[in-house]
């Protein structure tokens, strides 16, 4: 049976890094709140909108310096921008009888590799363990109010995904639409 889980996301820090470690072993690591969008049309008013996903995420020192951790907890901050790439893991464990001893559940993105997607506070350009960020263009500014900040800090504006506002259209059978042959239809 064939198996796979793998996960890459690209969102910004909704608090800053807190520093953890195993019991059975002192290996150093990190978590924080990350956010990514997903765009949902809204059928009242028919305008595509984006609709944060808040997500537990955990790094931990392994990789090439064994240091990717230590590295993230001293270079990022809530807001910062990240591309992440890593696997699912469910977390289980039961609350305490004083507080019902219900069985509970979440599931946490553990990062494998990470890269940075903006300039870190030491003036560096992005930069990860395994890639390096191409020059970010300038953003045209967008039409309409400003967007409401969420009660986490999280512009969801800021990370919005390139879309049209509309779905991709198709021509034909498999078809990827926009009438340029040459195009990728995805």
């Amino acid at each position: 049976m064939a198996n796979l889980n793998k996960v890459m996301l690209i969102g910004r820090l909704t608090r800053d890094p807190e520093s953890i470690q195993t019991r059975t072993n002192p290996q150093a690591g990190a978590k924080f709140g990350f956010a990514v969008n997903n765009r949902k049309l809204n059928q009242d008013t028919q305008q595509w909108e984006d609709v944060p996903v808040f997500i537990d995420v955990e790094i931990w020192n392994r990789g090439e310096t064994n240091q990717q951790a230590t590295r993230l907890f001293q270079t990022v901050r809530k807001g910062h921008q990240l591309f992440i790439e890593g696997h699912l893991r469910m977390d289980n464990w039961t609350d305490p009888p004083d507080k019902g001893g219900a069985k509970r559940s979440k599931i946490v993105v553990v990062v494998d590799n990470f890269q940075y997607l903006e300039r870190r506070e030491d003036g560096a350009e992005g930069g990860g363990t395994t890639m390096r960020a191409a020059p970010r263009p300038a953003a045209a500014p967008r039409p309409g109010p400003a967007a409401p900040r969420n009660a986490g800090g999280y512009d969801e504006y800021d990370d919005a995904p390139s879309h049209t506002g509309a779905p991709p259209s198709r021509s034909g059978p498999g078809g990827g639409g926009h009438g340029d042959e040459d195009e990728i239809p995805f």
